[in-house]
């Protein structure tokens, strides 16, 4: 069943898994039927995860950076001092809080480093915006009723808030 907005406001990420294609669907169900066991072989060990853990947190960001985060976030809200755009106010009954900031910016850090920088940019923080706010944002009953999507509202503010 749906979680309450409260309890989803936990999770970083939302990341939405396709179904897989025939082809795929084939191969799996040929491999988990046939008794074998496929040879995995480890990525990282423990020790690795927990150290990338300990990491992500140290990788810098610039002050410009944590402010267009904020800046993205607080653009979400309908009544954020009159600031929001106007297509929010229109189609949002209820925008992201202050862990989507957090979140954006420890997102940010950690596809810095899965790129091989060691500073988050302003682009790090758009790469990770829609897995942060397509479970914050909700929409008002006007957008559901003209079809509008929170992945469309998502779009429309990364256009809209300047870098």
């Amino acid at each position: 069943y749906p979680l309450p907005e409260a309890q989803l406001d936990r999770f970083m990420f939302i990341i939405n898994v396709s179904y897989p294609s025939q082809e795929e669907e084939i191969n799996i169900a040929l491999s988990t039927t046939s008794g074998q066991l496929p040879d995995l072989k480890p990525v990282l060990n423990a020790k690795q995860v927990m150290e990338f853990q300990d990491l992500v947190p140290q990788v810098p960001v610039s002050q410009h950076v944590a402010k267009y985060a904020v800046e993205l976030v607080q653009s979400t809200r309908p009544n954020q001092n009159g600031s929001s755009p106007d297509f929010v106010k229109e189609w949002i009954d209820w925008g992201a809080g202050p862990r989507a900031s957090q979140y954006l910016i420890l997102g940010a850090k950690a596809k810095a480093l899965i790129d091989n920088r060691f500073a988050a940019t302003i682009e790090d923080v758009r790469a990770v915006s829609r897995q942060v706010f397509e479970h914050r944002i909700i929409l008002n009953f006007k957008a559901e009723a003209e079809n509008i999507k929170v992945t469309d509202m998502i779009e429309k503010l990364l256009k809209t808030v300047k870098t």
